[in-house]
């Protein structure tokens, strides 16, 4: 299978605290990989790595076989992207905020029916800052969608979703997944993780303590339901280091 996302031996200090240490990633054409951990682990850190909005210490990555800080934009037109927190323009509405994305792009996907896909149709005339938690989030899938991308990295994709809008998302992305679109992925929902990824790292203090599938990961453990195996492999990480 093509590899579409490679990292090799990542690692990225902050002073004394090494945030990520020596991981290891491949992601093929059309797989969900998720990447795992308590707050803290490093999640943050290795993503921003990967996209190349931050500089690691040492160690490869390779997105579409290009270099994601020395081919930035040619991987823009390929990558879209989808972070937990972010800030626009207060009077900007739903339907302009699309449009000046998909103005960016040189083949688009039509933003007006992401909107209807994401339930968000209605909410096109509306101000971003007008929209629940939720539906923030759904746009913020939109926007990274909409460049039509070959990859897509979501940060706790359906955080402030109701359980019909999650699973709306998931059978979403399942039809992308099978139409080749590659995802990386961070979650704090078990289910969400076991229905959509093809393979899992978890992460601890920055390290890889476990890569593979979900059913290896319980399978190794002492569990049997996959929240328990992810809860005794992560073992109630501390908060000091919750930024990275």
């Amino acid at each position: 299978m093509e590899t579409i996302i490679k990292v090799n031996q990542l690692c990225k200090s902050y002073g004394t605290i090494k945030a990520v240490e020596n991981i290891n990633i491949t992601v093929c054409r059309g797989e969900v990989f998720g990447l795992l951990g308590a707050n803290g682990a490093g999640k943050s850190t290795a993503i921003e790595c990967i996209l190349g909005t931050k500089k690691q210490d040492s160690g490869t990555v390779s997105i579409l076989g290009f270099n994601p800080q020395r081919d930035r934009k040619k991987l823009f037109e390929k990558v879209g992207v989808q972070f937990q927190e972010a800030n626009y323009q207060d009077k900007i509405t739903v339907a302009e905020l699309c449009r000046v994305t998909q103005s960016l792009y040189q083949t688009p996907s039509d933003y007006e029916d992401l909107l209807k896909q994401f339930a968000l149709w209605d909410k096109a005339k509306s101000q971003v800052s007008e929209l629940s938690g939720g539906q923030k989030q759904s746009l913020f899938i939109v926007l990274a969608l909409i460049p039509n991308p070959e990859a897509v990295f979501l940060d706790e994709l359906t955080t402030g979703l109701d359980a019909r809008a999650r699973r709306d998302v998931w059978k979403y992305l399942s039809d992308l997944k099978a139409k080749g679109l590659t995802i990386l992925l961070t979650s704090h929902f078990m289910d969400e993780v076991e229905a959509l990824c093809d393979k899992i790292m978890i992460l601890k203090s920055g390290k890889s303590i476990f890569y593979g599938t979900v059913r290896e990961a319980i399978e190794a453990s002492p569990y049997k339901k996959f929240e328990d195996t992810y809860l005794w492999y992560t073992d109630e990480e501390g908060k000091e280091n919750e930024s990275i």
